[in-house]
């Protein structure tokens, strides 16, 4: 089991950056490319992955196994796909209500990518309850469950700016991103289950 979380781990850091990336690029055509629509993006992101670390650990505290472990993978992609289906009418609907570009650009950023962020960032802490055999470890799970989470983010981001952009439209990589959490949700679902006591 632990090959198949921190292979799940990695992919989760390695999509929620591809997708904040790609958040600047949905949003400039309307409201630019400023250090106020970052500011909006990795503010909605932050936010978002905090409750998401919050809500995780909680749900972890229950008979934790790997059939929920792929329910939240899955249950990540599928809210991600009305942001494919739908963000350039959220966009334009949004600059159309709202004049300042700071404003409209935070709340097109909620819209958009709160809710599968919050999803998203409920692996973290679900993860580690997984991995952690004893207390005497948690500390030395949790950090290389980390590390091996970042890793795929800062994998997930150089990709992204450096290539796929470059090589696919903005959508499919979206698409992309989308896929490997929901086969990472499913391969977790059909994994033995085993769930943990300790």
């Amino acid at each position: 089991m632990n090959l198949l979380v921190l292979t799940c781990s990695f992919i989760a850091g390695f999509c929620i950056m591809t997708i904040e990336l790609l958040g600047g690029k949905i949003l400039s055509p309307y409201f630019g490319g400023s250090v106020y629509v970052w500011g909006s993006i990795i503010t909605v992101f932050m936010l978002a992955l905090s409750i998401g670390y919050l809500l995780g650990g909680r749900l972890s505290l229950n008979t934790p196994n790997t059939k929920k472990y792929g329910i939240i993978f899955v249950a990540s992609a599928l809210t991600c796909i009305p942001l494919i289906l739908f963000h350039e009418t959220i966009s334009d609907w949004v600059f159309e209500m709202v004049e300042d570009p700071r404003y409209g650009s935070l709340i097109t950023s909620m819209i958009l990518f709160f809710i599968p962020t919050v999803i998203m960032g409920m692996i973290a802490p679900y993860s580690v309850r997984l991995l952690v055999s004893s207390t005497e470890s948690s500390g030395q799970t949790a950090g290389f469950l980390y590390f091996v989470s970042t890793l795929g983010s800062a994998l997930g981001t150089l990709a992204t700016s450096f290539y796929l952009v470059l090589w696919f439209e903005l959508d499919s990589v979206l698409w992309g991103a989308v896929t490997a959490l929901f086969v990472a949700g499913v391969v977790s679902l059909l994994f033995p289950q085993r769930e943990v006591t300790h």
